[in-house]
């Protein structure tokens, strides 16, 4: 291990700044999105004024710059509310992320200060505390939702009709929303009551092409390399291969970080196309781990039921004896399940990305089940969710209904 790290230490560097290639990182131009850019800002504006923005739904596919458009809006408006003291605030909370209905209303919260326990209350109170210091604070708060779609694929829309409603219940104080989503079918699952409160603008990010995804990596590349250790061939493949799927953007990125990271290993002095052909099979092999990391609470309860089925020595669980041992790790964690048809339809999900073998079996005069089998290896899913706080709250606990077998 000294051999490794002195031998980075004293190597030729290759990056200046290898954040700037990540997904969270914010850059200061977006190229071939000053238009959208315009658009996002031009809608929150009136809340410098003390006025409420409309809401905003803005929806592409993933990758196309809708998140660091947004948080870059808000970080701008926000700067210019304190310097021209005017009373606006923004607030950035991912659905997919916080998983629940009560961790979304703590993010809100806690924009204006409110201090939520991490369980223990019903959701009607946190929504009426985040009102009630709305309201008491006479703030005009700009809120983004990013995977929001996620938000109402598990919990339905009532939350979200909640927030969109929430001004006429004000009397001081109002509550702009912008809503982001990757589904594009998205709108097809709302309320037409909800539809027409949150899309009062509506924004589509188209995806990128090979060019423009091109003109990024460079713009980035400016940043992210010391002078010289970047060969142009390397940003034009890395290109090529993101414009191929979909015009991701963030892929690209990721691409290029990676193949620098290869090269700064073997300790060569440029990145090159080689560079990038050892990253992309890299990035295959991480795909699984980041799909895991990413998914919504109750999926992640689902899939974890069946890895304790598993290491109980269940090769492959009928959904009913699966769904007993959900609800026992909702019950755990302080967690409302969802109903047994819902479950089935988060097994569905699980199966088609391939993270579980869900197969119909007949039980004769009993009628038809499931049957969930794990698809990725169990030391995969322990890797992943090691350090996740709801699942790492249940390390050790064995369901009841498994210790029975």
């Amino acid at each position: 291990m000294e051999k490794v790290f002195e031998g980075f230490l004293g190597g030729r560097k290759i990056f200046a700044n290898r954040d700037a290639l990540r997904p969270d990182f914010i850059p200061d131009r977006f190229p071939h999105r000053e238009e959208q850019l315009r658009r996002v800002a031009g809608i929150v504006a009136p809340v410098l004024a003390g006025q409420r923005g409309s809401n905003l739904f803005v929806y592409g596919q993933t990758g196309t710059g809708k998140t660091a458009i947004v948080r870059f809006v808000l970080g701008q408006l926000e700067a210019k509310a304190r310097a021209k003291y005017a009373n606006a605030i923004t607030c950035y909370v991912n659905c997919r992320v916080a998983g629940t209905e009560y961790r979304v209303l703590a993010g809100l919260g806690k924009s204006l200060g409110v201090s939520v326990p991490f369980t223990g209350l019903a959701t009607a109170e946190v929504l009426s505390r985040f009102r009630g210091s709305l309201e008491e604070q006479r703030s005009f708060l700009v809120a983004a939702l990013d995977e929001v779609d996620s938000l109402v694929k598990i919990h339905g829309d009532v939350l979200l009709y909640q927030l969109t409603r929430i001004n006429e219940t004000l009397k001081e104080g109002r509550l702009s929303i912008i809503g982001i989503s990757n589904d594009l079918r998205f709108k097809e699952r709302l309320d037409p009551r909800v539809l027409s409160s949150l899309s009062e603008e509506e924004l589509v990010f188209k995806p990128y092409t090979a060019p423009e995804i091109r003109d990024i990596l460079y713009d980035r590349a400016k940043s992210a390399f010391n002078a010289g250790a970047l060969e142009d061939s390397a940003v034009g493949l890395c290109a090529a291969e993101a414009a191929g799927e979909h015009g991701d953007a963030r892929r690209a990125l990721d691409l290029l970080r990676v193949a620098g990271e290869v090269a700064e290993r073997e300790g060569s002095d440029k990145v090159s196309d080689i560079h990038v052909r050892i990253a992309e099979k890299k990035i295959e092999e991480d795909r699984v781990s980041t799909v895991l990391g990413s998914m919504p609470l109750h999926s992640k309860f689902v899939l974890w039921s069946s890895y304790l089925a598993s290491n109980a020595g269940v090769d492959a669980a009928v959904t009913g004896d699966l769904y007993e041992v959900y609800v026992e790790l909702c019950k755990e964690s302080g967690v409302e399940p969802l109903t047994q048809r819902r479950v089935s339809s988060l097994i569905n999900e699980l199966d088609l990305l391939g993270l579980v073998n869900a197969r119909v079996v007949s039980l004769g005069r009993y009628g038809r089940t499931k049957k969930v089998k794990l698809s990725v290896a169990d030391g995969q899913i322990a890797r992943v969710y090691k350090d996740d706080p709801w699942i790492n709250a249940l390390a050790g606990y064995v369901p009841r209904c498994l210790s029975k077998t």
